[in-house]
Order: structure tokens, then sequence, then C-alpha cells
């Protein structure tokens, strides 16, 4: 039964289609801060999840910006997917004390997991996503046996080009792996932010069965 796993959408910013992903139980959205990204948060939407937990994502942003979108949004998890150090995250915690941090690690190797020991204890969850070209929304799996690796004390999401046709593939692998959810964005997209409901409500009741 797979009724706890966390459901994270993320590249969300039309109102209406914010409205309607939540509106199939997810647990967690995505807003990404990151002015470089094709999937950047320009202007609040008119609308913004009540009953999803709502995520900021940024990298490299100075604790400053974080804290002023924490307070505009009303965060209740802010990501952090650049190279943010360990010293870093205690500051942000230091301001941002009740918001939930994810730590994303750009994952190819076994060799890639060893970044993750100096966050233990720091974050709430490591988010492992797929080394590409751009930080995030490659729209590209990694090889997930490499999280067999994987021995650490923090839960984690998957994440990295999860898509409509890898139901299967992804029960069979939360059932071997102590994985807390998964994020999905790019390969359920019509356009750029904007989420095709069909297809992410189908595969949600597929995983969730």
């Amino acid at each position: 039964m797979m009724s706890d796993l966390l459901v994270k959408v993320c590249g969300m910013r039309d109102a209406e289609n914010i409205r309607e992903v939540e509106a199939l139980g997810i647990d967690l959205m995505g807003f990404i801060f990151w002015p470089k990204s094709s999937r950047y948060v320009s202007e609040r939407p008119a609308y913004l999840p009540r009953q999803a937990k709502r995520v900021g994502v940024f990298v490299d942003a100075d604790i400053d910006d974080i804290r002023q979108r924490v307070q505009d949004y009303r965060l209740d998890f802010i990501q952090l997917h650049g190279h943010e150090s360990p010293d870093f995250v205690r500051q942000l915690r230091s301001v941002c004390g009740d918001t939930a941090i994810i730590k994303a690690f750009n994952i190819a190797t076994t060799e890639d997991l060893f970044q993750t020991e100096s966050y233990e204890g720091l974050v709430d969850y490591f988010l492992f996503d797929t080394k590409g070209k751009s930080v995030g929304g490659n729209g590209e799996k990694f090889d997930w046996s490499v999280l067999d690796a994987y021995h650490g004390h923090t839960p984690f999401l998957l994440s990295g080009g999860i898509g409509p046709d890898d139901a299967e593939r992804v029960t069979t692998f939360l059932t071997s792996h102590k994985c807390a959810g998964i994020d999905l964005n790019s390969r359920f997209e019509l356009a750029l932010g904007l989420k095709d409901i069909h297809q992410l409500k189908e595969f949600i009741k597929k995983i969730r069965i």
C-alpha cells in the first residue's frame, strides 16, 4: 500500500492548473524561484494551494531572498537545488526555523551520494535528481540502482524524468528502498508549467493502490 507516499508536483505557476492539480490529492506543490528556469514564477499566481504544502525551489539564492519568498508565498518547504553549503543551511534554519528544508542532489554514480553525508541532520528530506545540463527539470532518469548504496538516515524524494509510463517501475523501486516520495514535473506537461491533469490522475492512482 503506497497511500503514505508523498507526491510532489513541481514547476507550477498557472492558477487554474494549480487548483486542478491540488484537487488530485497531491501532498507537495513546487514553485520555482530561479530566474533562469523556464518554469520560473515571475509573479504570484492568482491561486495558491491551500491543502497541498507549498515548496519554494531555489538555486544558490541569498538568504534574504529566500526569507522574503517564504513570507510572501507562505511556503511550507524550502528546496535548495544549488551548491548551498551545510553552513548556509544552518544559517537558513536560524532565519526560517519553522520551514522544512529539502536539499537536492544531482546523481549519476554512487560517488555522488557521498555529498549527502555532511547534510545529515540538517535537512528534512533529500531529493535525488538526474545530473544533467540543467539543475532540474531535464526530463531524464538516472540509474535508480545507484540508490542501493544510499544508507543515510534522511528520507528522500525520487526525482528526474519520471513519466506516465513509469508507474510499475516506480512501485517496484518503492518496495525495495526507503523512499518517502516522488517528484513529478516535465514529463507530465502539456506546455511549460502546465500539467496534464488526466495523466497525473491516472499515474497517482496506479502508484497509490
